[in-house]
């Protein structure tokens, strides 16, 4: 167990560069999604593109296909991370700035590339900035980094989608996503001032980029134990997620009370989460806080079950919610320190990709049926099964090679 002071775990350069570039990545998120879709509803256009321009979103999950590049190439400037990191952002900023000046209405076609070239450079940074968190951050600071970086990703989130609409009515969209673009200044910032991570050995070769990461991957002998842990770890809870907005609704409370409780008393209940996860990692470890923030996750889950029962109670709900966040937050700042801590520092831009990309997949596919499961079910048996259903990725803990993971 880590005896650690946890101040020096915590105030470090590391930790403050963790969260930053957890900023810069979460910004951009939501401009191509419930910013644009604003945009274009305002703008007039029909439903069909609005929901076709979702698509766009494609890169998010596909960014394993390029993240190879990031690992055989060095840019002659400021090292193989901060070098693609730095062009990848200024990247970014300037297209928000070109999408920010289409015309919705008038060529939807240049709006879309523009909103796709976004995307791009949006998942490119994520590329790049969680190979450098993985290699700047040595292992028993993962858990910590990890929640500080989940913290300002949803900050980031929050600025963009909040504050964005909020300018959205004053000033035209093309001013919000200008001034959204320069919050990424800061960490252009923290890029050019951070050193770069040392890597003893790269990939000499781009088919060593490609084709090593998965030969190291799968010579180790749990490697498809540890893929099934990761697309079932948080199943339960995202499948719950996917039906709490409609199960808000139905049992009778207001949109003023969910936006107040779930939205915002909610936010800050993740962040308070991670942090306390963060901070019970020092002394727990990650597998260790794998076990005791996954139980924690499925009992949250069973409380939408009790409250399918209570009704619409507003203190039912904020407790609801508070453990339910307080628990995922938790929860999700160790499953991404799981994932930094197994990848191979040679080839962390290529392994971390598909890995998160891989933990996307239940996130479309098992929320896919859950209305159906919940209108033949009922609420209550619904929340059930949610908290049911994430006992198989706990009970995988037990398949995976203590040994190979940080105590």
């Amino acid at each position: 167990m880590n005896r650690r002071p946890i101040t020096t775990a915590i105030l470090n350069r590391r930790m403050l560069v963790a969260l930053m570039m957890g900023f810069s990545c979460g910004l951009p998120l939501l401009l191509t999604l419930s910013v644009l879709q604003a945009w274009m509803t305002e703008a007039g256009v029909d439903l069909t593109t609005i929901g076709a321009m979702t698509l766009v979103g494609l890169p998010y999950s596909l960014k394993f296909f390029w993240a190879p590049l990031f690992d055989r190439f060095t840019l002659p400037f400021l090292g193989r991370r901060r070098g693609w990191l730095l062009v990848a952002q200024l990247l970014l900023m300037v297209s928000l700035i070109v999408l920010g000046y289409s015309n919705p209405l008038g060529n939807p076609e240049l709006l879309a590339l523009a909103a796709l070239a976004v995307t791009f450079f949006s998942a490119s940074q994520d590329i790049v900035v969680d190979a450098y968190r993985r290699e700047d951050l040595p292992d028993h600071e993962l858990g910590m980094g990890s929640s500080l970086y989940i913290n300002g990703y949803r900050v980031g989130m929050l600025l963009a989608s909040g504050g964005g609409l909020i300018l959205a009515d004053h000033i035209p969209f093309s001013m919000v996503y200008t001034i959204m673009a320069l919050c990424l200044l800061p960490g252009v910032v923290t890029t050019l001032l951070t050193p770069e991570p040392h890597v003893e050995r790269a990939p000499g070769t781009l088919k060593a980029a490609v084709i090593d990461p998965l030969k190291e991957y799968f010579s180790r002998s749990k490697a498809i134990w540890i893929l099934a842990f990761i697309l079932m770890y948080k199943i339960g809870d995202t499948m719950a997620a996917a039906m709490t907005t409609p199960f808000y609704l139905d049992i009778g409370f207001t949109k003023t009370q969910i936006g107040t409780v779930v939205k915002l008393f909610g936010f800050w209940a993740t962040v308070g989460g991670s942090l306390v996860g963060g901070v019970l990692m020092i002394r727990l470890g990650i597998f260790h806080s794998l076990w005791i923030f996954g139980i924690l996750q499925a009992l949250s889950t069973a409380g939408f079950a009790l409250l399918a029962m209570i009704g619409s109670s507003l203190t039912g709900l904020a407790c609801v919610i508070a453990f339910e966040n307080l628990s995922a937050g938790m929860g999700t700042a160790a499953y991404a320190a799981y994932m930094a801590s197994i990848t191979d520092k040679r080839f962390t831009a290529t392994q971390y990709a598909l890995l998160t990309s891989l933990m996307g997949i239940p996130r479309v596919v098992a929320s896919a049926p859950t209305g159906y499961m919940a209108a033949h079910m009922g609420w209550c048996l619904f929340f059930v099964f949610c908290t049911l259903i994430a006992l198989p990725g706990l009970l995988l803990l037990l398949a995976i090679e203590p040994g190979r993971q940080l105590q």
